[in-house]
């Protein structure tokens, strides 16, 4: 059966992402770990396309400990240098150390009381009453977006721009912008 999609048509890897992860929500309550995972991949991303991580998502998982963040949480230098090594990532130091830290922050959160899940929930924009129509009324971001980013930033996150959390919550369900004409928009 042919299907129309927003992306990924051509490429087996994308189109298995788009029909089968991506917009899909966690649930209630999303997993911790997983969002962490989806953040630190979103950060990575910046300034690439999504296939190049998709194509190098099993190594990152690899490498950083199945994103456990209390395992990334310490990594020290040699760990950075490591990975700055390893040509199966993308080798970039500011995202690999956002990486680390993003995960000391996550913990400083747990400890607080506070989830990394309810506060991206909190920051939801609301949902549309009907897809859109095409890519161009798809935003990059939005008010909602930059609020996060900001809540985030004093909270010690870094590489977590209004563009990479409206990604987030794209990939993450909290958005639909399956595009008309997309077999997942009509589902």
């Amino acid at each position: 059966m042919t299907r129309t999609r927003c992306f990924g048509t051509g490429d087996e890897l994308y189109e298995a992402y788009h029909d089968e992860e991506w917009g899909r929500p966690f649930g209630d309550s999303p997993d911790e770990r997983e969002l962490f995972e989806r953040l630190c991949l979103e950060g990575f991303q910046a300034g690439l396309s999504w296939l190049t991580v998709l194509r190098k998502r099993e190594a990152f998982r690899e490498v950083f400990e199945g994103f456990e963040p209390a395992v990334v949480a310490r990594f020290e230098d040699d760990d950075v240098e490591r990975l700055m090594g390893d040509p199966r990532i993308i080798r970039n130091r500011a995202k690999i150390l956002a990486a680390v830290g993003n995960a000391r922050a996550l913990l400083a959160m747990h400890s607080d009381g506070e989830r990394l899940g309810d506060l991206i929930a909190q920051h939801a924009p609301p949902p549309r009453e009907r897809p859109p129509a095409n890519a161009d009324e798809v935003p990059g971001s939005t008010a909602e977006t930059e609020a996060l980013s900001r809540e985030l930033k004093k909270k010690g996150f870094r590489f977590v721009g209004p563009t990479t959390l409206y990604a987030l919550m794209q990939a993450s369900g909290l958005v639909d912008d399956h595009v008309e004409g997309c077999w997942l928009a009509e589902a």
